[in-house]
């Protein structure tokens, strides 16, 4: 699948995500910046990646793609933004092909001839038959990742899926990995390799008569999908940072309310207004779990730092190689302005106290717990039995804003001053709405 295309499938499913069934097709196509036709052939090829990645919907539930969001509401292992993952950057005939080889090599280990004559017998004629070369950089690349191995040391190699250390587990055993794989791929990041390490532990669970949803501990409502499909990006820009290597992008704003846009090749259909090239040096990768958001911070070629919300990022392409000790000073300088940043801010450094009262229950302080969690470098002094104070400094309000308003009456902001005046006038403004519409209600 074309890099355009995999950027836009991910735009269109965060649409998808997060508006439901509330665009029709049009508005879509608008948000997306393609024509209503290229819409239609995009959702086609969607539904039918998602037939042949996942299980089938039920009757009742197959009815448009955006249904699948809300039918797989706590199915967070398989939602219709991870199957991207499996068909990303692969030609239709190469995931049919390695399909093909993983599949023969679950039972038995096998040369690169006889997986050769296998792959000719069972691919279907619609694809081209794989000649002996293309078979071994298969084996290569499988090998590379860790999902073969070879059981002999003298050509010629013979490989087999590396499925030992699931099949030596008990079941008792396969079912604990089970629910720890769960529970750490539904609450760390990144998480997209999780999820598929769950899926395969699943199919080995069903393997031996398991329903792995009978023994689920733990079930999951999915918040943030832009995390999910921003992971996207994750492989190639950390590669980048690695290698110290630029990279170009189209970025489209969130305040501009465009996810997307088209790179049309034929001049008769050429948009008057294209979408322009970022080129940035990639430093740092950022995210806020507040929010669910991943940032990019980076050096641009007017002598700034430059942070870009990573949902916005479309269309990279890798660029020159810079010297380690131009990249050194540019991270150098990103790491000083960005030291007291509560996620990315670079404003000015400001002082920031607030009383934090602790629950009126006895038990566990889960204020404290929270602040303590959550509080990054701010230090604690404690005021009294009922209360304690938490002082930081930090670039800017607006990040740090939201959290201190998340503990709503437990939080009083004592400093700056303007910031608590801010609070007290967002209280009233919340008091006002909960006024009686009639005196005698």
């Amino acid at each position: 699948m074309a890099r355009e295309s995999f950027d836009k499938e991910v735009q269109l499913l965060r649409l998808l995500a997060l508006a439901g069934g509330a665009y029709n097709r049009q508005q879509f196509a608008a948000r997306l910046g393609i024509s209503v036709h290229t819409y239609d052939k995009t959702m086609r090829y969607l539904k039918e990646m998602q037939s042949s990645l996942k299980q089938p919907l039920s009757p009742e539930q197959e009815t448009e793609l955006s249904d699948g969001l809300r039918y797989n509401y706590y199915e967070s292992a398989d939602p219709l933004l991870l199957f991207l993952f499996r068909a990303k950057s692969l030609k239709e005939s190469e995931s049919v092909r390695l399909s093909t080889i993983l599949t023969v090599l679950q039972d038995q280990s096998l040369t690169a001839k006889e997986l050769l004559d296998c792959c000719s017998e069972t691919m279907s004629a619609d694809y081209p038959s794989p000649d002996e070369k293309t078979i071994r950089g298969d084996l290569k690349y499988l090998e590379e990742v860790g999902v073969i191995v070879r059981t002999s040391d003298s050509r010629p190699f013979r490989y087999t899926a590396a499925i030992g250390l699931i099949n030596e587990l008990s079941d008792d055993e396969l079912i604990d990995l089970y629910d720890y794989v769960d529970v750490m791929a539904n609450t760390q990041v990144p998480s997209v390799q999780g999820y598929l390490l769950r899926d395969t532990l699943k199919k080995a669970l069903r393997k031996r008569g398991f329903d792995p949803s009978a023994a689920e501990t733990h079930l999951y409502k999915y918040h943030y999908h832009s995390r999910i499909l921003d992971e996207a990006h994750l492989h190639t820009i950390h590669r980048a940072i690695r290698e110290r290597r630029r990279i170009d992008f189209v970025y489209h704003a969130p305040r501009k309310g465009k996810n997307y846009a088209a790179k049309n090749t034929n001049p008769l259909f050429e948009r008057e207004e294209q979408s322009q090239t970022q080129p940035l040096l990639p430093l740092r990768v950022i995210y806020d779990h507040q929010y669910g958001r991943w940032y990019l911070i980076g050096h641009t070629q007017r002598n700034a730092i430059a942070k870009f919300r990573m949902e916005g990022i479309t269309q990279i392409e890798e660029g020159e190689v810079v010297s380690e000790e131009e990249f050194n000073r540019h991270l150098n300088t990103v790491e000083r302005q960005m030291e007291r940043s509560w996620v990315v801010d670079t404003l000015r450094t400001i002082k920031v106290v607030a009383r934090f009262f602790n629950p009126e229950r006895p038990g566990s302080n889960f204020i404290r717990e929270r602040v303590e969690a959550q509080g990054q470098w701010g230090s604690i002094t404690e005021e009294s039995d009922e209360s304690f104070l938490y002082t930081i400094m930090v670039n800017g309000i607006y990040e740090i804003k939201p959290w201190l308003r998340s503990f709503g009456s437990s939080c009083e902001v004592l400093e700056p001053a303007w910031l608590r005046k801010e609070f007290i006038a967002e209280w009233k403004e919340i008091q006002a709405h909960y006024e009686p519409v009639r005196k005698n209600i």
